[in-house]
């Protein structure tokens, strides 16, 4: 029923435009032939909008991954460098989660280990909406931040890192075996945003796969037991991610890309100082509205990794687990 919904909707979706094509174009005869400018106007207005909304559609029929249509998880991790680098990452999960907002995805906080004076050591979100794994799988690697340090009393520039893992949610019918003996279960009390209201107990669940070293973790909830269940759903979504990308023969490109959140592995740039550029190493895709970027406007970067046939996410991502 789920699929026959999505293809109903992308067929709906096209018919549409049809409708709206023949409109705008019957508009535009009859313009011309009666020499009303102010309507023609607006039957080209209408033509633009759609040349930009066919475009951005076209570029949703590739999504046609696996996992694309799939809700997907987001994990952000600070760099070395201390509050620098902690303030980096908490400024990336904000530009992510003003992303979804925008697009109509409902974003949920799993997990948020604050840092010591600013910004955060890690944090964990869940974004339920359709292609939210599609459009977001590009974005797994390492961002680099230049600007002058609000932490430095002597005004200095600063390079800080944060990595980015995104990862798919997987439906509870596909058949993931996680036997008990490979499990390492911690529970300890939450912190961060929100955890007045949750840390009164050792609520928080930490879960490590042995096998893989894959790490979850989730705090949402003041139950432990809710939230062992989410942590177990997002290490079967994470064991899930690793097997599609073993199917694409991209085991080795994946070792290769597991590195230190450092110098010559980031995927993006954002400069804020001495100019202002946000440049992906990728597509080459640059702009200089850096605030529109940090605020949550990375379309024309989900985009370019789209239609550059780039799998960021499924074959070059940065794993950076804490601890």
């Amino acid at each position: 029923m789920r699929e026959r919904t999505r293809l109903d909707d992308s067929i709906g979706a096209y018919r549409a435009l049809e409708r709206r094509l023949d409109d705008a174009l019957t508009l535009h005869d009859l313009a011309e032939a009666e020499d009303d400018a102010a309507t023609l106007g607006e039957a080209e207005a209408e033509l633009q909008a759609l040349r930009e909304t066919t475009a951005r559609l076209q570029l949703t029929s590739l999504l046609s991954g696996e996992a694309d249509a799939n809700d997907c998880y987001l994990e952000v991790h600070a760099g070395a460098g201390g509050t620098e680098a902690q303030d980096w990452a908490s400024m990336l999960v904000r530009m992510y989660a003003r992303w979804a907002e925008a697009h109509g995805y409902k974003v949920e906080w799993l997990e948020e280990s604050a840092g010591e004076e600013a910004g955060i050591k890690s944090a964990t979100l869940r974004f339920t909406g359709e292609n939210a794994y599609g459009w977001l799988k590009s974005e797994s690697g390492v961002h680099r931040l230049v600007r002058i340090s609000p932490f430095d009393s002597q005004g200095r520039r600063h390079t800080s890192f944060a990595s980015a893992w995104v990862y798919p949610v997987v439906d509870e019918t596909i058949d993931i075996q996680i036997l008990d003996k490979d499990l390492r279960i911690d529970t300890y009390r939450a912190s961060g945003a929100g955890g007045q209201h949750v840390n009164k107990t050792d609520s928080a669940v930490r879960m490590t796969h042995l096998p893989t070293g894959i790490v979850v973790q989730c705090q949402t909830d003041r139950s432990q037991h809710k939230n062992r269940a989410e942590a177990m759903r997002m290490l079967r979504a994470r064991l899930y991610e690793a097997e599609l990308r073993q199917r694409e023969d991209a085991a080795q490109a994946q070792a290769d890309a597991k590195t230190d959140i450092g110098w010559g592995h980031q995927i993006r740039s954002y400069v804020l100082q001495p100019y202002q550029m946000v440049k992906d190493l990728r597509t080459g895709v640059e702009t200089s509205s850096v605030q529109d970027v940090l605020d949550g406007d990375i379309d024309a970067f989900l985009e370019a990794s789209l239609a550059h046939g780039l799998e960021g996410g499924e074959s070059a991502g940065v794993e950076a687990s804490p601890g």
